[in-house]
C-alpha cells in the first residue's frame, strides 16, 4: 500500500508539472504569435510609408513636367519664361547622324599619363569588359574619352535592334532575367558573382531602370553596354521609365554624371538621351514569355508596338513632335495636336498620363505673360465648366464644317499621323509606367501619375490573344524581391536589394529554362544585413521611414495647423486622436494607417487622450537652417517642394555648371509660384538670394543651396541619404537601446 501511495503522489506531481509545462508552452506560443504579428505590422506600415512617399514624388515630377509642357505650348516663343525651360523640350534637333557623331567625337580628348583607370580599345573584347567590371569594383573611374567612345559604339549598335527582341532557350538552356538595379553596383556585382558574367552560354535580359537613386548608375550602364558590345546576341536591355532625361533630373542620375565628368558630362548626358530612346521596349522568350518594364493595358498590341518609331520618344512623358519643312528648308518642330483637334481629347480613350486641361486655342496666348497665366490658373470651378462647354462647342463647330473648309489633303494626312502617334505614345507610356492590380479592369494609374492599373482579366485576354503564358515585369519594389499575381501569370521582379534602407527588401533575379518555369534566386547585397538580428533590421528600417515621415509632416506644418483648427473650433489647442488622424490624412494624402502610427509619431498626450498639436510640432524635433530673416511661408515652401525646386534649378542650369545667376534664381521662384498657385513676393525672393549668395559674386551654387535648406531630424543620429547606410552593428546596438521601437 505504501508503494501505491508513493506512485500516486509521483503521478500527481508529474501531472501538475505537465500542466505547468503545457501552460508555459501556450503562453510562449501566444507571445511569439503576438510578436510576429507586431513585427509584420511594423514591417508593412514601414513599407507603406516608403512607397507612398516614393509614388508621391513620381506624381509631383509628372505634374511638374505637364506644367512646363503647358507653358511651352501656350506662351509666346519670345517670352523669358518660355526661354527658361525650352531647351528640355528640344527633342528633335536638326542633325544628321554624321553631325551627331562629330558632336560626340572623342578623338580630341587626351588621356593623361597619370590616369590609372582601365584603357579600352575597340572592338571590345570580353577581357576588357571583365576588366572594366573589376575596375569599378575597385572604385576606379573610366576616362571620359573611353566613356564617349563606348557610348557611341553602343548607340550605333542599338539602332540595329528591333523594338521587341525575340530569343530562345533552346541554344543556351537557361536565360537569366534581372529587374531594376537603380544605380546599385553592389547588386549587379553580386548577381555576376552568384550567376556568372554574360557569355555565349549564359545570356541575360536586364529589364530597365538601370539608373537613378543609387550612386553608381553610370558604372552600371558602362558595364551593361560593354557586355552588350561583346555579346550583342546574348545580352538584352529593355527600356525602363527611368531611362528618361526628365526623370533623371529629379532622381540623381544627371547630377551623378555632371559630378563625375565635370568637363564632358554635358556631351555624355546628350548621348545617353539618344541611347535611351533606342533601347528596345520588350523581349519575348520562346514566343511564350513577355519581359517588359512596367506592364500592359487593355489596348496593348505587340504587333503595333513592333512598328513604332521608338527613338522618337526621347521622353515618354510627352507625345513627340512632328517636323515640318519650311520654304527655307529649315526643320521646324510643331505639336502633333492641331488646336481644334486638341479639344477632341475628351472623346478619346482614357488618358494614361493626366495632362492639364487646355485653356483654349493657342492664339489667345500669344501675348500672355507669366503673371497673366498665374491669374488664369486659379480659375473657379464655374469658369472651368464654362470653358469646357466652350471647347466642346468649338469642337462640334469644327466637325460640322465642310471637308473643303476644314481640311486640305495634307492636313488630313497630318491628322491621321497625329492620331497614330498619340496612340503609339499611350502604348509606350503604359509599357513603361503601368502596375498590376487585383481587381478586373484597366484604369489610369493616379498613384504614380502615369500609365495604368490593369487587372487579371486584362492579363488573361492579352496572353490568350498573343498565345503566351507569362508576363515578367519590374518597376515595383517588392519586399522579397519578387511577387506573383494574376494567378501566377504575372511576375514582378526587382533586383535592387536594400532599396529604401538596409534590410528593407531583398533583391532577386530569375533563371528561365526550356520548361519556362521561373526559378527565383533571392539575395541581399549589403554585408551589414548579415550582421543584424531581425529585430535590429526591422527597427533600423522603421526608424528611417519614420524619420522621412516626420520631415514630411513638419514641412506641411501650416496646412496641418489649419486642418487641426477645423476640429478645434474653440481654439483650445487640443484635438482627439481620431481628429488628428483625419486631419493629417486630409493634408498629406499618403493613405497611411495614421492611427497605427500614432504611438510612433506622438509621444505625449493629455490625460483624456487629446493632443496638443502645437507641442506635437515641437516634439517632431525638426531642425532647419538658421533662416530667421526668411519669410516663414517661403521657407516652408522650400522644405515641402525641395525636390521640385531642385528639378527646376537643374532645368534652368542650361550649361550644367551647377551655378545659376541671381536673376535666373528669381525667375525660377516665379515659375515655382505659378506652379504651386501661391504668391511669393520679390522681396522674399531677394532676401533668400542674398542669404545664399554669401560671396556676392552674382551666382548661386545649386548643391550648396539645396544642402543649406535640408531638414535634419534630431531624433535620428543617422545621416540622410545613402551615407546613412554606412554604420556598424555596434552603432545599431546602441541605437536599439536608446530608442523605444
Amino acid at each position: 500500500m505504501g508503494c501505491g501511495v508513493s506512485k500516486s503522489s509521483q503521478f500527481n506531481k508529474n501531472s501538475r508539472k505537465a500542466v505547468t509545462t503545457i501552460r508555459a508552452a501556450i503562453l510562449i506560443q501566444r507571445w511569439y504569435r503576438q510578436y510576429v504579428a507586431r513585427t509584420e505590422m511594423r514591417r508593412r506600415y514601414t513599407w507603406h510609408i516608403f512607397q507612398s512617399i516614393e509614388y508621391s514624388g513620381q506624381q509631383a515630377q509628372i505634374k511638374l513636367y505637364n506644367f512646363l509642357g503647358y507653358l511651352m505650348d501656350n506662351f509666346t516663343p519670345s517670352s523669358t519664361e518660355r526661354n527658361l525651360i525650352s531647351h528640355i523640350f528640344r527633342e528633335h534637333e536638326v542633325c544628321l547622324d554624321a553631325e551627331w557623331e562629330r558632336y560626340f567625337c572623342y578623338q580630341t580628348i587626351e588621356v593623361p599619363e597619370v590616369y590609372t583607370g582601365p584603357h579600352l580599345t575597340f572592338p571590345l573584347t570580353v577581357e576588357q569588359a571583365v576588366g572594366l567590371l573589376e575596375a569599378f569594383r575597385n572604385k576606379k573611374q573610366l576616362h571620359s574619352r573611353y566613356v564617349l567612345q563606348l557610348l557611341l559604339e553602343t548607340w550605333k549598335l542599338l539602332r540595329m535592334f528591333p523594338n521587341i527582341n525575340r530569343i530562345s532557350t533552346c541554344q543556351s538552356k537557361v536565360i537569366t532575367i534581372c529587374g531594376d538595379l537603380h544605380g546599385q553596383l553592389e547588386d549587379l556585382l553580386l548577381i555576376f558573382y552568384k550567376n556568372g558574367v554574360p557569355s555565349l552560354e549564359r545570356p541575360y535580359v536586364f529589364n530597365g531602370d538601370f539608373v537613378d537613386r543609387g550612386k553608381d548608375s553610370i558604372e552600371i550602364l558602362l558595364i551593361l553596354f560593354s557586355f552588350l558590345l561583346v555579346y550583342p546576341c546574348d545580352v538584352y536591355l529593355n527600356r525602363g521609365n527611368h531611362e528618361d532625361h526628365l526623370i533623371n533630373l529629379r532622381y540623381g542620375f544627371t547630377k551623378e554624371v555632371l559630378t563625375k565628368y565635370k568637363i564632358h558630362g554635358k556631351r555624355i548626358l546628350k548621348l545617353l538621351q539618344k541611347i535611351f530612346s533606342w533601347l528596345p521596349l520588350a523581349t519575348v522568350i520562346d514566343q511564350k514569355v513577355l519581359v517588359l518594364h512596367g506592364g500592359i493595358s487593355d489596348t496593348t498590341d505587340l504587333s503595333f508596338l513592333a512598328r513604332v518609331d521608338r527613338h522618337s520618344y526621347i521622353s515618354a512623358l510627352r507625345p513627340p513632335k512632328r517636323r515640318n519643312n519650311s520654304s527655307a528648308g529649315v526643320s521646324i518642330d510643331t505639336d502633333l495636336e492641331e488646336d481644334v483637334w486638341s479639344t477632341s481629347r475628351i472623346y478619346q480613350r482614357r488618358n494614361s498620363l493626366s495632362f492639364p486641361k487646355p485653356l483654349g486655342p493657342r492664339d489667345c496666348f500669344h501675348n500672355r505673360s507669366l503673371q497673366d497665366f498665374s491669374g488664369r490658373i486659379k480659375v473657379k470651378m464655374e469658369d472651368e465648366l464654362e470653358s469646357r462647354r466652350r471647347r466642346e462647342s468649338l469642337f462640334q463647330t469644327a466637325v460640322n464644317r465642310s471637308e473643303k473648309d476644314l481640311l486640305s489633303p495634307s492636313t488630313s494626312t497630318d491628322s491621321t499621323s497625329s492620331d497614330n502617334a498619340k496612340e503609339e505614345w499611350r502604348l509606350i507610356l503604359d509599357l513603361l509606367w503601368s502596375d498590376p492590380m487585383n481587381q478586373d479592369g484597366c484604369v489610369p494609374n493616379e498613384v504614380r501619375g502615369g500609365g495604368c492599373y490593369w487587372g487579371p482579366d486584362v492579363t488573361e485576354e492579352f496572353l490568350n490573344r498573343h498565345n503566351m503564358q507569362l508576363i515578367i515585369r519590374s518597376h515595383e519594389c517588392k519586399q522579397e524581391g519578387y511577387e506573383f499575381c494574376h494567378n501566377r501569370k504575372v511576375l514582378t521582379l526587382f533586383s535592387a536589394s536594400n532599396y529604401y534602407d538596409v534590410g528593407s527588401n531583398r533583391g532577386a533575379y530569375v533563371k528561365l529554362g526550356p520548361d519556362l518555369v521561373p526559378y527565383v534566386i533571392q539575395y541581399q547585397a549589403s554585408s551589414l544585413t548579415r550582421e543584424l538580428t531581425a529585430r535590429q533590421s526591422i527597427g533600423r528600417t522603421e526608424r528611417s521611414a519614420l524619420k522621412v515621415l516626420r520631415e514630411q509632416l513638419f514641412a506641411h506644418k501650416s496646412d496641418l495647423i489649419c486642418a487641426f483648427k477645423k476640429f478645434d473650433p474653440e481654439n483650445t489647442g487640443l484635438v482627439s486622436m481620431n481628429d488628428w488622424a483625419s486631419a493629417v490624412e486630409r493634408v498629406m494624402h499618403l493613405n497611411l494607417p495614421w492611427r497605427t502610427l500614432f504611438s510612433q509619431l506622438v509621444s505625449s498626450k493629455s490625460n483624456d487622450g487629446s493632443i496638443d498639436y502645437q507641442d506635437w510640432f515641437n516634439e517632431l524635433a525638426i531642425k532647419g537652417p538658421n533662416a530667421d530673416h526668411i519669410e516663414q511661408s517661403l521657407l516652408e515652401t522650400l522644405y515641402r517642394h525641395r525636390a521640385t525646386l531642385e528639378t527646376i534649378f537643374r532645368i534652368v542650369d542650361t550649361d550644367n555648371s551647377g551655378l545659376i545667376t541671381v536673376e535666373d534664381f528669381r525667375k525660377t521662384w516665379k515659375l515655382l509660384s505659378v506652379y504651386l498657385k501661391m504668391e511669393i513676393t520679390d522681396e522674399d525672393i531677394s532676401n533668400l538670394a542674398v542669404t545664399i549668395d554669401s560671396n556676392h559674386d552674382g551666382s548661386i551654387d545649386i548643391d550648396e543651396f539645396m544642402e543649406a535648406f535640408r531638414l535634419t531630424d534630431k531624433k535620428s543620429r543617422l545621416e540622410r541619404g545613402r551615407s546613412m547606410f554606412m554604420v556598424t552593428t555596434t552603432d545599431l546596438t546602441k541605437l536599439e537601446g536608446e530608442l523605444n521601437v
